[in-house]
């Protein structure tokens, strides 16, 4: 069954909710209670009425009995409908969730070849330092270039469930 079937049986439900209310109210009963109004004469107006009228009588109670029965289908089919709208947003979310997870992967994997270039340039450049630095320190006293023991790269690696970034020294 789906959300629409049961929308569709909660707005018929109502509607045959609503069609029982107007026949009962067009079938009003109206009793005369005796002058006096004491419980015991109210009471046997109201019995007198009903052995008058049975059929009408008969007919209102079974019209009271389906508008409580309707309703307590209706009670049942909104359970139902919150029971899959909970369910269609639980859904949404696992996709949202899944959605977001592939952005993050093109970012992860954007990250992990960018962080590769990196290395290799850094490479490159510590390779340079290294045939310049005899002769940098012979003409200027110092180093040409400090720090890489230090020079790191990020990446981005997953074990199915948690990413983690971490810094590779390069």
């Amino acid at each position: 069954m789906t959300i629409e079937q049961i929308l569709a049986e909660v707005a018929a439900l109502r509607s045959q909710i609503e069609v029982l209310r107007e026949e009962r109210a067009s079938l009003t009963v109206t009793v005369t209670p005796p002058e006096n109004d004491s419980p015991q004469a109210i009471t046997e107006a109201y019995r007198r009425y009903a052995r008058e009228n049975a059929q009408l009588v008969a007919e209102l109670k079974g019209i009271d009995d389906a508008i409580a029965a309707l309703e307590d289908q209706l009670v049942q089919k909104q359970a139902q409908l919150q029971q899959w709208q909970i369910q269609a947003k639980q859904l949404s979310l696992q996709e949202q969730l899944d959605e977001a997870r592939k952005i993050a992967q093109v970012h992860a994997q954007r990250i992990n070849e960018l962080a590769a270039e990196l290395a290799i340039e850094i490479r490159s450049l510590k390779a340079c330092a290294d045939e310049l630095s005899p002769l940098y320190w012979q003409v200027y006293y110092k180093p040409f270039i400090t720090g890489f023991k230090t020079i790191s790269v990020p990446h981005v690696r997953s074990d199915g469930d948690v990413w983690t970034i971490v810094n590779r020294i390069v």
